[in-house]
């Protein structure tokens, strides 16, 4: 089993004659996954890869009972769209698009939250659960079918680390991109949740990063909920110098908060293993997850 998408998630694409929009149109179908329709206003009636476009969320949603949707709209303009395809009855938004301003994210997770939707990023590589569906830009040469869970701040770590699990001999059962902003709409204990529930999941992979305090939430969600899997942990940024932003907009130590040794110490206190480099988490799973 999966968590997320699956064989049956029938993707909008929004933003789909664009430049990203197109060409990861064009990967997703490859692999797999169902991309039901387009949306590009003003192009209602073209076609992309054989995927029809429609000018609104609203009209392509509905014909074609859709959902999820991908979000490849520029920042400045990607408040409108996403809060249309919540509107129109989405249940799952992954928004790729880096730059989103915090407040109008903030609007948009609230309103997913009104309608019982979930986001996945802004600033995401999105989500894929091997040889079923892929919705994002994850290279999916890096993945296998399997049973252990990966979740991450990072894009690129994320395909490393997996990329290593595969050559190690164990799939991923699904991988989720959270992103690097400091407003996320889904964050490591919504995955957990899920991936607790779900029998397909056997052990979990957690990629964090320094700043904020995700991490530091998450093991206490481990803690608190006595998280029956096991949980192997590397944290990005070890040598990041403090008030220095590093790559991602939330990724900066700042008043002495959101830094690596407290990150690692949360895990540890908790018993989660934690990886000092990205090349030890897969022979660390090797060794725990059996």
């Amino acid at each position: 089993m999966t968590v997320l998408v699956d064989a049956e998630t029938r993707v909008v694409v929004q933003g789909i004659t664009g430049k990203q929009g197109s060409f990861h149109t064009k990967l997703m179908k490859d692999y797999g996954t169902n991309v039901v329709a387009g949306v590009s206003p003003g192009k209602g009636g073209r076609e992309v890869w054989g995927v029809p476009v429609y000018d609104s969320a609203k009209e392509a949603i509905r014909a074609h009972n859709a959902n999820a949707s991908i979000l490849y709209v520029p920042a400045p303009f990607a408040l409108e769209p996403s809060l249309e395809a919540i509107d129109a009855g989405v249940k799952l938004l992954v928004i790729i698009t880096e730059g989103i301003p915090p407040l109008d994210t903030m609007r948009i997770i609230t309103a997913a939250r009104s309608k019982g939707a979930r986001v996945v990023g802004p600033n995401c590589p999105g989500i894929i659960s091997p040889g079923l569906s892929k919705v994002g830009i994850m290279p999916a040469e890096a993945f296998s079918r399997g049973t252990i869970g990966i979740m991450s701040r990072s894009g690129t770590l994320t395909y490393e680390i997996a990329w290593d699990m595969t050559k190690a001999g164990m799939g991923q059962s699904t991988v989720a991109g959270l992103g690097g902003d400091p407003v996320m709409g889904t964050n490591f204990s919504d995955v957990l949740t899920l991936m607790r529930q779900d029998p397909g999941t056997t052990g979990v992979v957690i990629i964090g990063e320094i700043g904020g305090d995700d991490e530091e939430r998450c093991a206490r969600f481990i803690a608190d909920t006595s998280f029956d899997k096991p949980a192997i942990a590397y944290v990005a940024g070890r040598s990041a110098p403090r008030e220095k932003r590093m790559g991602h907009a939330g990724a900066i130590i700042s008043g002495g908060f959101g830094d690596y040794s407290t990150k690692v110490a949360a895990f540890s206190d908790v018993g989660v293993r934690v990886a000092e480099r990205p090349s030890d988490v897969a022979r660390l799973a090797k060794s725990l997850f059996r």
